[in-house]
């Protein structure tokens, strides 16, 4: 999803209402189903780091926030009550999987009312990647308490090569379009949301299935991106 807009005024104050609306629903499910201090505490870091971090990228691009974003930070809220239930290992199973299922789903309608008003830009694309890249860390945290830290490396894929990448420059490279690799990434999220369901029978397998093929997509790109590097750095090594 990318948005590109046409003013350079930041949207601080609109940032701040949807860290209002996030709380709100925070306060909404501990009056209800209930949460605890763990799960207030990193619900609020959650909205507070949102609030700086967007208001930091919409000032460095110069712009604000478009249609599109608008659905990404509702996304991302969702997300951070996800973050905020499991942190708290609240007895909310079905409601975290509902909230999960509902963020995801949403990432098909940011990507087509970017598509649909002509708004692009690199800041609308990485909102909606990093919001995406926290949701599935999140769920493979909660599905690696029932199935094992093993899932943890779902999560943890996309920040180990990110890290990797500071020493290797190779690996900033610009991948070209892939259908697959799209594919293996939404299959994560949505396997992951099954699993923490429970409704289906080898949920192991099922998983262990979704981090083969993540493992394989990333060994591809970086295989990829390793035989276009211009310049080897001399005397590297490579595990």
């Amino acid at each position: 999803m990318t948005t590109l807009q046409h003013t350079t005024a930041p949207a601080v104050p609109e940032q701040a209402g949807w860290v209002v609306a996030q709380v709100a629903l925070l306060g909404l499910i501990g009056g209800t189903i209930g949460l605890g201090s763990l799960g207030w505490l990193t619900g609020l870091a959650y909205a507070t780091a949102t609030f700086f971090l967007v208001s930091h990228a919409l000032r460095r691009a110069g712009t604000t926030l478009g249609p599109a974003d608008r659905v990404t930070l509702a996304r991302g809220g969702l997300v951070g009550v996800v973050t905020a239930l499991v942190a708290d290992r609240a007895e909310a199973g079905l409601l975290l999987v509902v909230l999960a299922a509902v963020a995801l789903a949403l990432d098909c309608v940011d990507g087509q009312v970017a598509r649909r008003t002509g708004t692009t830009s690199a800041f609308g694309a990485r909102f909606d990647m990093e919001v995406d890249a926290f949701l599935i860390l999140v769920l493979s945290v909660h599905v690696s308490l029932h199935l094992g830290p093993w899932v943890l490396l779902i999560g943890a894929a996309r920040y180990l090569f990110v890290a990797a990448s500071w020493g290797l420059p190779w690996l900033r490279g610009a991948l070209p379009h892939s259908l697959a690799r799209k594919a293996v990434a939404a299959a994560q999220g949505i396997v992951l949301v099954v699993a923490a369901s429970a409704v289906l029978p080898y949920a192991e397998v099922l998983t262990a299935a979704a981090l083969g093929t993540l493992l394989w997509s990333f060994g591809r790109d970086i295989a990829w991106l390793r035989r276009q590097a211009p310049v080897l750095v001399e005397g590297s090594r490579h595990g």
